[in-house]
């Protein structure tokens, strides 16, 4: 090095070189948001899509962009042997996983009364289900070699949301069996943490009525709806080595409308 070159300023957040990060619902959203963010902090990552792999392309090339490994994965996580042939794809292309984050899942709102036992089964197939098989496998991969999960929950299972008594038991579940698998866990040098978004920029959230969205937004000290960067942000500290102490927290994004 010269004496006019400078060398680069890590990043506290870097992630250990070679790890593989697998982001599921990463075509679109806060799950491309997180993947673009891990891949920009170190990691190689596996992008998991059900449907749109035009998208998720995309996103794979970006990545490559950066310098990093990327590899798209369709599976849809509801079903126990998709996720299983995905784990074995992760493995065998780019080895075992170091950080998972599951970011999958899916709404189907509806007044608790009239709600419909196939509305109640879809949501907790995918978001419920669907997570514990993601994560299992994760773990197993992670059993020799330590490395950090990260569960994107829902403001809507930490307080409840009406209307959405499916998808808050099933983000609410979510919550508690990560609290009780970073107690499992931890000995093997696997961290587990939640986030749980607010309101963000999403399909999900365009989805609700404009007057809903007014009122909410007004209960927001922040004032504001929040942007898939700022999840991205909390998830990627969660998941890096700068939170090398913290496990078996939520963490709410949410610009303060939670304060409990």
């Amino acid at each position: 090095m010269t004496t006019t070159e400078v060398a680069p300023t890590p990043s506290f957040l870097d992630f250990e070189p070679g790890t593989v990060a697998l982001v599921t619902g990463a075509s679109r959203g806060i799950g491309a948001a997180i993947a673009l963010r891990l891949a920009e902090q170190g990691c190689d990552v596996v992008l998991n899509y059900n449907r749109n792999a035009e998208k998720a392309d995309e996103l794979a090339e970006q990545i490559r962009g950066l310098g990093r490994r990327a590899i798209t994965v369709q599976a849809d996580i509801a079903d126990e042997a998709s996720v299983l042939a995905m784990f074995k794809t992760i493995r065998a292309e780019l080895g075992s996983v170091g950080v998972a984050v599951l970011n999958s899942g899916i709404t189907a709102d509806g007044h608790f009364a009239a709600l419909s036992t196939r509305k109640w089964q879809d949501v907790i197939s995918t978001n419920l289900n669907g997570t514990f098989y993601t994560t299992r496998e994760a773990v197993k991969q992670m059993f020799s070699t330590g490395g950090s999960i990260v569960v994107i929950s829902s403001t809507s299972g930490v307080a409840g949301r009406p209307g959405q008594g499916n998808y808050a038991a099933s983000k609410g579940g979510v919550i508690a069996m990560a609290r009780s698998l970073a107690y499992e866990v931890a000995p093997r040098g696997i961290r587990v943490n939640v986030v749980a978004p607010g309101f963000i920029e999403t399909d999900m959230v365009k989805k609700v009525q404009r007057k809903e969205l007014e009122m909410a937004t007004k209960a927001i000290p922040l004032g504001r709806i929040g942007n898939a960067v700022e999840v991205a942000n909390a998830v990627t500290f969660l998941a890096s080595p700068a939170a090398s102490y913290i496990t078996g927290k939520v963490l709410t994004v949410d610009g303060g409308m939670i304060t409990g």
